[in-house]
Protein backbone atom coordinates (compact mmCIF):
# COMPACT_ATOMS: atom_id res chain seq x y z
CA UNK A 1 0.00 0.00 0.00
CA UNK A 2 1.40 3.53 -1.23
CA UNK A 3 0.52 6.40 1.79
CA UNK A 4 2.38 9.34 0.87
CA UNK A 5 1.04 12.02 2.81
CA UNK A 6 3.06 15.24 2.94
CA UNK A 7 3.47 17.47 5.97
CA UNK A 8 1.29 20.52 5.83
CA UNK A 9 3.81 22.81 6.79
CA UNK A 10 6.63 22.25 3.68
CA UNK A 11 7.25 25.03 1.68
CA UNK A 12 6.18 25.14 -1.73
CA UNK A 13 9.38 23.87 -3.53
CA UNK A 14 10.15 21.16 -1.15
CA UNK A 15 6.50 20.57 -1.48
CA UNK A 16 6.72 19.75 -5.32
CA UNK A 17 10.06 18.26 -4.79
CA UNK A 18 8.50 15.33 -2.60
CA UNK A 19 5.48 15.51 -5.20
CA UNK A 20 8.06 14.60 -7.87
CA UNK A 21 9.58 11.31 -6.27
CA UNK A 22 6.25 10.04 -5.02
CA UNK A 23 5.22 10.88 -8.90
CA UNK A 24 8.56 9.12 -10.19
CA UNK A 25 8.27 6.44 -7.71
CA UNK A 26 4.57 5.02 -8.94
CA UNK A 27 5.52 5.94 -12.60
CA UNK A 28 9.14 5.00 -13.38
CA UNK A 29 8.54 1.44 -13.97
CA UNK A 30 5.39 1.53 -15.58
CA UNK A 31 4.57 1.50 -19.67
CA UNK A 32 1.20 2.72 -18.54
CA UNK A 33 0.51 5.82 -19.50
CA UNK A 34 -3.31 6.30 -18.35
CA UNK A 35 -2.17 3.94 -15.09
CA UNK A 36 0.64 6.54 -14.69
CA UNK A 37 -1.23 9.94 -15.49
CA UNK A 38 -4.33 8.22 -12.64
CA UNK A 39 -1.79 7.87 -9.98
CA UNK A 40 -0.03 11.59 -10.72
CA UNK A 41 -3.91 12.89 -10.23
CA UNK A 42 -4.71 11.10 -7.28
CA UNK A 43 -1.13 12.16 -5.95
CA UNK A 44 -1.84 15.91 -6.61
CA UNK A 45 -4.97 15.88 -4.98
CA UNK A 46 -3.17 14.58 -1.78
CA UNK A 47 -0.18 17.06 -1.97
CA UNK A 48 -1.77 20.21 -2.92
CA UNK A 49 -4.54 21.72 -0.97
CA UNK A 50 -7.61 23.77 -1.84
CA UNK A 51 -8.14 22.20 -5.19
CA UNK A 52 -11.69 21.39 -6.57
CA UNK A 53 -10.24 19.42 -9.75
CA UNK A 54 -6.70 18.01 -10.32
CA UNK A 55 -5.81 15.91 -13.65
CA UNK A 56 -5.03 15.89 -16.94
CA UNK A 57 -6.35 15.98 -20.67
CA UNK A 58 -4.68 14.65 -23.54
CA UNK A 59 -4.39 15.46 -27.13
CA UNK A 60 -6.21 13.25 -28.91
CA UNK A 61 -8.72 14.31 -32.16
CA UNK A 62 -12.09 15.35 -32.70
CA UNK A 63 -14.57 13.20 -35.69
CA UNK A 64 -12.84 15.32 -38.20
CA UNK A 65 -9.65 14.09 -37.29
CA UNK A 66 -8.76 17.82 -36.03
CA UNK A 67 -6.33 17.60 -32.93
CA UNK A 68 -8.37 18.32 -29.47
CA UNK A 69 -7.98 17.95 -25.67
CA UNK A 70 -9.84 14.93 -24.52
CA UNK A 71 -10.34 14.07 -20.76
CA UNK A 72 -7.95 11.99 -18.93
CA UNK A 73 -7.88 10.81 -15.27
CA UNK A 74 -8.55 13.12 -12.80
CA UNK A 75 -10.21 13.57 -9.17
CA UNK A 76 -12.59 15.71 -8.69
CA UNK A 77 -16.67 16.46 -10.47
CA UNK A 78 -17.28 15.42 -13.55
CA UNK A 79 -15.67 17.20 -16.04
CA UNK A 80 -15.63 18.62 -19.86
CA UNK A 81 -15.02 16.17 -21.88
CA UNK A 82 -13.04 17.60 -25.04
CA UNK A 83 -11.61 21.09 -25.30
CA UNK A 84 -10.63 22.34 -28.62
CA UNK A 85 -7.55 24.22 -28.89
CA UNK A 86 -6.87 27.66 -28.12
CA UNK A 87 -10.36 27.53 -26.07
CA UNK A 88 -10.73 28.14 -22.49
CA UNK A 89 -7.57 27.78 -19.95
CA UNK A 90 -6.30 24.28 -21.09
CA UNK A 91 -7.14 24.82 -24.87
CA UNK A 92 -5.02 28.06 -24.78
CA UNK A 93 -2.30 26.17 -22.86
CA UNK A 94 -1.64 23.10 -25.38
CA UNK A 95 -2.02 25.93 -28.06
CA UNK A 96 0.61 27.95 -27.10
CA UNK A 97 2.93 25.50 -25.25
CA UNK A 98 2.69 27.91 -22.28
CA UNK A 99 1.73 27.72 -18.44
CA UNK A 100 -1.29 29.52 -18.31
CA UNK A 101 -1.53 30.55 -14.46
CA UNK A 102 -5.32 32.15 -14.25
CA UNK A 103 -5.99 34.03 -10.74
CA UNK A 104 -9.71 34.43 -11.58
CA UNK A 105 -11.43 32.24 -14.37
CA UNK A 106 -14.46 34.66 -14.54
CA UNK A 107 -12.10 37.59 -15.91
CA UNK A 108 -10.22 34.77 -18.66
CA UNK A 109 -11.83 35.53 -22.27
CA UNK A 110 -13.24 32.13 -23.37
CA UNK A 111 -13.21 30.10 -20.22
CA UNK A 112 -14.81 27.02 -19.80
CA UNK A 113 -17.01 26.35 -16.28
CA UNK A 114 -16.77 22.41 -16.19
CA UNK A 115 -17.29 23.31 -12.39
CA UNK A 116 -18.98 26.55 -11.60
CA UNK A 117 -17.55 26.09 -7.86
CA UNK A 118 -13.69 26.96 -9.52
CA UNK A 119 -12.25 29.98 -8.99
CA UNK A 120 -8.57 29.86 -9.65
CA UNK A 121 -6.52 27.65 -12.51
CA UNK A 122 -3.35 26.30 -13.27
CA UNK A 123 -2.52 24.74 -16.71
CA UNK A 124 1.01 23.15 -17.58
CA UNK A 125 1.15 21.12 -21.11
CA UNK A 126 3.57 18.54 -21.18
CA UNK A 127 5.47 18.62 -24.16
CA UNK A 128 7.01 15.12 -25.38
CA UNK A 129 9.74 15.77 -28.75
CA UNK A 130 8.24 19.54 -28.83
CA UNK A 131 4.69 18.30 -29.34
CA UNK A 132 2.12 18.73 -26.73
CA UNK A 133 0.81 14.87 -24.97
CA UNK A 134 -1.28 16.50 -22.34
CA UNK A 135 -1.64 19.21 -20.49
CA UNK A 136 -1.67 19.11 -16.37
CA UNK A 137 -4.94 21.13 -14.80
CA UNK A 138 -5.44 22.28 -11.35
CA UNK A 139 -8.47 24.22 -10.58
CA UNK A 140 -9.19 25.55 -7.02
CA UNK A 141 -12.27 27.27 -5.69
CA UNK A 142 -10.38 30.10 -3.73
CA UNK A 143 -9.49 32.94 -6.14
CA UNK A 144 -5.64 33.55 -6.96
CA UNK A 145 -4.88 30.56 -5.50
CA UNK A 146 -1.92 29.56 -7.77
CA UNK A 147 1.55 30.95 -7.73
CA UNK A 148 4.75 30.90 -9.79
CA UNK A 149 6.24 28.15 -7.20
CA UNK A 150 3.07 26.12 -7.94
CA UNK A 151 3.77 26.83 -11.71
CA UNK A 152 7.32 25.79 -11.69
CA UNK A 153 6.54 22.71 -9.27
CA UNK A 154 4.09 21.38 -11.76
CA UNK A 155 6.03 22.49 -14.58
CA UNK A 156 9.04 20.11 -13.46
CA UNK A 157 6.62 17.48 -12.64
CA UNK A 158 5.10 17.73 -16.07
CA UNK A 159 8.98 17.29 -17.63
CA UNK A 160 9.43 14.48 -15.86
CA UNK A 161 6.01 12.81 -17.15
CA UNK A 162 6.63 13.45 -20.35
CA UNK A 163 8.24 10.28 -21.31
CA UNK A 164 5.63 8.76 -19.03
CA UNK A 165 1.96 9.36 -20.19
Amino acid sequence: MYDFKPDPSLDPAERYRQLRDAADALTSTELDGVANMANVAALIWEFLPDLNWAGFYRMGQNARGESELVLGPFVGRPACIRIPLGVGVCGTAAQSKTTQLVEDVHAFPGHIACDSASRSELVVPVIREGKVVAVIDLDSPEPARFTGADADGLEALAQMLADRI
